[in-house]
């Protein structure tokens, strides 16, 4: 457990990590690994009971789901800065026979990955069947989930969501990122999601909202949505966040999506954020 001085630290090289990967190989996403970072920081970090010794099949311990797969960046950089892998390999990110593919992915055998994601739309189910396993095995453990708020536009998503609710899949906690961007543009012009909150709400889940970018929120209500397991209704969190988050030309934007940044504006955004474990 960490405090959130802590997390803020880690948070930050985490950035450098993201920044500098999808510079390396002129190709990434870093707007929305940017915006997760102080989640998934918080979560290895401070929230999930996890084994860097990684099997896959996850007994007495919690799992977490990735379902939109683009934002590796920080899904490998957390893994690795957790103690999951060499952090030197980070420099092999999208390289050809790297482990560490623009989306994740099984085959590679990477410590921390349990499921092949990019294909939007699927981790919602995955993190179901996790969470409904662990309740057959007797596993007292839970599982956590990452989605887009863009990926809610892909159907699957519902059907999981009623699912999940029918079931009482009540040691689920899924998390949606709602910096309001996605690929083509804002959402709310691409396919407007309305009150996320009250849909979930409507399908019988109990809802909590919170700043993903604000550590002591992020720290306090991953804490009450694991008080809040065992009720009988999985949980949701709505998780505001800011895409680019730590390097100002980023922020806001969905230009940022799915560009790497040039030489020049790689060094603008290592200027904003501290080096604090090491570069690798």
């Amino acid at each position: 457990m960490s405090s959130t001085l802590e997390l803020s630290k880690v948070a930050s090289q985490v950035r450098r990590d993201i920044v500098r990967m999808v510079h390396g190989v002129q190709s990434g996403h870093p707007g929305g690994s940017l915006g997760c970072t102080d989640f998934l920081t918080t979560l290895y970090f401070h929230t999930m009971k996890h084994n860097v010794d990684f099997n896959m099949d996850g007994n007495n311990e919690d799992l977490f789901f990735l379902s939109n797969g683009h934002i590796s960046p920080v899904f490998y950089s957390v893994l690795a800065r957790a103690g999951y892998f060499d952090v030197k390999e980070l420099a092999s990110f999208r390289k050809i026979n790297s482990r560490l593919q623009g989306h994740p992915t099984t085959h590679e055998h990477l410590p921390g990955i349990r499921v092949a994601s990019g294909s939007l739309g699927q981790g919602m189910s995955v993190a179901i069947g996790a969470a409904l396993a662990k309740k057959f095995n007797n596993d007292t453990n839970l599982v956590f989930s990452l989605h887009g708020d863009g990926e809610l536009d892909e159907g699957q998503n519902w059907e999981a969501i009623l699912f999940a609710a029918h079931n009482k899949v009540d040691n689920l906690i899924a998390t949606i990122d709602f910096n309001g961007q996605q690929i083509d543009g804002s959402t709310k012009k691409v396919l407007n999601l309305g009150n996320i909150k009250e849909k979930f709400e409507v399908f019988d889940w109990t809802v909590l909202e919170m700043d993903g970018n604000d550590f002591d929120d992020v720290v306090a209500t991953l804490d009450k949505a694991k008080s809040l397991t065992g009720q009988g209704k999985p949980i949701a969190i709505i998780m505001k966040t800011i895409m680019g988050k730590g390097v100002d030309f980023m922020e806001g934007t969905h230009e940022w999506h799915g560009i790497a940044p040039n030489d020049d504006q790689l060094a603008k955004a290592l200027s904003q954020l501290p080096e604090t474990l090491g570069d690798y």
